[in-house]
């Protein structure tokens, strides 16, 4: 017997607002995420903050830092820890390419968004970035207050 799945578009969509204030974004990639039981169904539950979240090699994998999944409450003695590690699976020329330009150019690895997939697969977007200075982020607030009174005015 088959079974039934519809195949509704995931409303599973926890972005990184402050990222693009924080970084300017140079390159993004999807990648997947390695999640315990337990992690996947809070991640459907929309409870995850990729507010400090960051990635690192170790042993040339990426890994994902500070991605706070909160405890999932049905779960008994076999929870998760929150702030655990979490790897990111790419594939190796991904990996590669990744590693040179975060060595060789002071550049880091930050999560953009979290999203499931219509195959029922938790992905991660992440993209290489550069810190903005303090005078980078005052010119992004201008801008986007001048977007803001444009579109009030209907213009």
């Amino acid at each position: 017997m088959a079974k039934n799945k519809s195949k509704l578009p995931s409303s599973i969509n926890i972005r990184n607002k402050r990222a693009s204030f924080e970084y300017h974004l140079l390159e993004k990639y999807v990648a997947g995420i390695a999640l315990a039981g337990s992690e996947i169904k809070s991640v459907r539950e929309g409870k995850v903050s990729l507010k400090e979240a960051y990635c690192v090699f170790l042993n040339n994998e990426l890994h994902i830092r500070q991605m706070n999944i909160a405890r999932y409450r049905q779960a008994s003695y076999n929870n998760h820890e929150p702030l655990r590690e979490r790897k990111l699976l790419l594939n190796k020329k991904e990996l590669k390419k990744l590693k040179k330009k975060v060595d060789e150019k002071g550049l880091t690895i930050i999560p953009l968004r979290m999203f499931i997939n219509d195959r029922g697969l938790a992905k991660i977007e992440i993209a290489v970035a550069k810190g903005k200075k303090t005078y980078d982020k005052r010119e992004s607030i201008k801008e986007k207050d001048q977007k803001r009174d444009i579109a009030r005015l209907g213009l």
